[in-house]
């Protein structure tokens, strides 16, 4: 460690622990032992894989609280009440101390992943909660009448798009919680947690929102400064614009259906055209470095380069601990005398101005001057367990009988064709065919003679050049193995094989030098087999502004192109789940636009109308492609969870437009009346709910430090998307309406009888509210006799 002899100590978790407790408690039993080292002797951590989740949680925690303070902020500026910012405000901590609730009781913990979700819920859970407010507000101010009256009245015109608001979000997260496979398990984290939270948030606006604003808010006379006044002017003009816009539009259906097929295209295009990844690389913290001396290079000799790679590595002030095992192969998982592998910790996030993916590019520099061995430098993958190096790794297999020389001769060639390619900075193998060895020639006639069974033979050298399993035994509650090897100095040259012995049935122990002829010779250091065929590892990554997803179809490629017929390619690591998972956004986005129509058809008993508000959805995707593309970022499955969220936010503002075209339709406007009259009124809570969610999605798209790709591949696609279906949407939902209303598109009743049926309802629920306020002016003039 740092230069200086040590011991090193790994600590594993046994399946369900708490990562962050065991740290802790590891951490606190170190420093009890500690206080009675001998002089001389102390211990450090130069390596926890917790420090980047605590930070990464601490990190969203933060960015949760900004989310909050800016949805906050908003509220208040359309409201311009402290009494009516203070409603909305209250349903996030409700619905996300029952989102904790509901994470806990279906055995979710607080990671990441769920923290993410909880940053993107709360954008949606205030939604509701100002719709019915600001309902509530208009009819206050609009009709004059008591809080109580108007939030009747108010839940009475929203409860509807409420709920289909709610079934509509939560139709398109649950399906996915079912998805398999790694990508399922990742969707899953987000769907439970946003569908968790949008379902409290909707029972939030039916019961507790309608409460708070009869006991909250007041008839009050707004004494507005000069910047509300200057905002209200604004927005009033913007408003009057955007209904203009919105006519014009109507007017000239055609040419706007041009301009939404065009968008259509382009969303396509951007689709084919943005790389793709698994999941965007991280800055963990540290890095790994990779050392090989030629093959047969002794163990000495490999310790001078690994001080020489130590200096290196630690004249830079931004990395904190080396931690070296010389004699460790990391990337081939074995060990040998020719291997060394480094563990690189760098300093707090907040301490140093360079990213991981830097410092990995300036080690490679600075020890590409080492003749003597190679050194490899590079990131960690960004989820644990998906390989040992980040970029990609796969398989060549020889589906017939390749030899060694023949597996050497193809996968030197190949690796040729990849690394004249521009697309990968490095490709590389670790298999080595020709590595210098020792090779005992079992005379078998002459030990059946001797009575020496030959699975004794090779169990007793295996036993003193490598280890031999014994049996278990239990001890302070765990089971240990007994391994069996001879001491160091009994195996360090050739001519020690000679005097190791073997006893023969009879009894007598027979030296292995009367057995086996020991010479020296060439060969693979390892077989490896993959799906059960001959195969050899290769390594890579692509160079830089080269996606995972642009590499593996290179790659490909190349291998149709150069690869004997009787040799093919396989994926492994991050690389296979990138393969495994490149139709699962495809399957989630279809399963959530399925469930919308069938939520919306069963909402609006028909099968038309609801793909006015289906065709909004394209603007949404629209807008986080350009967002990600512009940003240089690729199309990860944080950024499909993001497509997938977006969604349900993209059919909440349309629904708000169709409700209520449909209420003033039915009240004899015609289709492109109410629709213009619909997009008027629910301009503003349209524009209040998405600019919560747009500012509270912020903190995530600009974000640093640990787990700052992650944020940027949720935030950012979502701020884009979102963005897109607010400005641009809303002036072609009308249309939409306008032209599905007229032309009676497949319905299984007509529009009259649909229109009938929605006036009647109203009618009655007018009646009812009449009779209650009469009711009230009853009671209150029984109470002033």
């Amino acid at each position: 460690v740092n230069g200086r002899s040590a011991t090193l100590m790994g600590i594993f978790l046994k399946p369900g622990a708490n990562a962050l407790d065991v740290a802790r408690e590891v951490r606190a039993t170190m420093e009890e032992l500690a206080s009675r080292f001998p002089d001389g002797l102390t211990y450090t951590v130069p390596y926890d894989t917790t420090d980047f989740v605590d930070v990464s949680i601490r990190e969203v925690l933060k960015t949760l609280g900004e989310a909050m303070l800016l949805v906050f902020l908003v509220v208040f500026l359309f409201l311009q009440n402290w009494r009516a910012t203070l409603i909305p405000t209250l349903a996030v901590p409700v619905s996300l101390i029952g989102t904790f609730a509901g994470l806990l009781l279906l055995g979710y913990s607080i990671n990441t992943l769920t923290l993410f979700g909880m940053v993107l819920a709360i954008g949606i859970v205030v939604d509701d909660a100002i719709v019915v407010l600001e309902n509530v507000e208009r009819i206050m101010h609009e009709e004059g009448l008591e809080p109580r009256l108007a939030a009747i009245q108010a839940m009475r015109e929203v409860t509807g798009p409420v709920i289909a608001i709610v079934l509509v979000l939560c139709a398109v997260f649950v399906p996915i919680a079912f998805l398999g496979g790694l990508t399922g398990e990742l969707y899953r984290q987000f769907a439970v947690t946003i569908a968790i939270a949008v379902a409290i948030s909707g029972v939030v606006a039916l019961t507790l929102t309608p409460s708070l604003c009869v006991l909250i808010l007041k008839h009050e006379h707004k004494a507005e400064n000069w910047f509300f006044r200057g905002f209200n002017k604004v927005f009033a003009v913007i408003t009057r614009r955007y209904t203009a816009g919105v006519a014009w539009l109507i007017r000239r259906g055609l040419l706007a259906l041009l301009l939404f097929a065009g968008m259509v295209a382009v969303t396509a295009q951007l689709w084919r055209t943005t790389p793709g990844s698994l999941v965007p690389d991280e800055d963990q913290g540290y890095y790994i470095t990779a050392v090989y001396l030629p093959d047969g290079a002794s163990l000495e000799r490999t310790d001078r380069i690994v001080r020489q790679v130590d200096a290196i590595l630690r004249s830079n002030p931004d990395i904190e601990y080396t931690v070296a095992f010389t004699g460790l192969d990391f990337l081939g998982g074995s060990f040998k005398s020719n291997a060394a592998t480094f563990f690189v910790t760098l300093r707090h996030w907040d301490e140093r101005a360079s990213t991981a993916a830097q410092l990995v590019g300036e080690t490679w520099m600075k020890t590409g001057g080492i003749q003597e061995a190679l050194v490899l430098s590079f990131t960690p993958p960004a989820i644990f367990g998906l390989g040992n190096a980040g970029g990609f790794e796969f398989y060549l297999q020889s589906r017939g009988d390749a030899g060694a020389a023949r597996m050497a001769e193809v996968s030197q060639h190949f690796l040729g064709a990849l690394n004249q390619d521009p697309t990968f900075a490095m490709a590389q193998t670790l298999w080595r065919p020709n590595v210098p060895q020792l090779y005992a020639d079992v005379d078998r006639e002459k030990a059946k003679a001797l009575g020496v069974p030959i699975d004794a033979l090779y169990a007793t050298l295996s036993a003193n050049l490598g280890s031999y399993y014994v049996n278990d035994f239990n001890k302070l509650g765990r089971s240990w193995q007994v391994l069996l090897s001879a001491d160091k100095r009994y195996r360090n040259a050739p001519n020690d094989i000679g005097d190791i012995h073997v006893r023969s049935d009879g009894g007598d122990m027979i030296p292995m030098s009367a057995l086996a002829r020991i010479a020296r010779s060439k060969g693979p250091e390892t077989l490896e087999r993959f799906n059960n065929l001959p195969a050899v590892k290769i390594l890579g990554s692509g160079a830089p502004g080269i996606s995972t997803g642009q590499a593996i179809a290179r790659i490909e490629r190349i291998a149709a192109e150069t690869l004997p017929s009787d040799f093919s390619l396989d994926w492994s690591g991050a690389a296979y789940q990138e393969r495994r998972s490149s139709g699962t956004s495809g399957i989630a986005l279809g399963l959530g636009a399925l469930m919308v129509f069938l939520i919306l058809a069963a909402q609006y008993e028909r099968w038309s109308l609801p793909l006015a508000v289906m065709l909004a959805l394209p603007f949404g995707t629209f807008g986080a492609l350009a967002a990600v593309s512009l940003r240089g970022l690729t199309n990860d499955v944080y950024f499909q969870i993001g497509l997938v969220t977006l969604l349900g936010l993209a059919a909440k503002n349309a629904i708000l437009i169709v409700e209520y075209a449909i209420y003033k339709h039915g009240e004899g406007m015609s289709a492109a009346a109410a629709a213009i009259e619909a997009a008027r009124l629910r301009f503003r809570p349209i524009l209040m709910t998405s600019l919560a969610f747009i500012l509270g999605v912020l903190p995530l798209a600009i974000s640093t430090g640990a787990g700052a790709g992650a944020r940027h591949a949720v935030g950012t696609g979502v701020m884009g998307g979102m963005l897109a279906a607010t400005f641009l949407a809303v002036f072609f939902v009308p249309l939409f309406y306008r032209v599905i209303a007229e032309r009676k598109l497949a319905e299984k009743r007509s529009t009259g009888a649909l229109f009938d049926e929605i006036r009647e309802r109203h009618e009655e629920a007018h009646r009812k509210l009449v009779a209650e306020l009469e009711d009230a002016g009853g009671a209150r003039h029984g109470s002033g006799h």
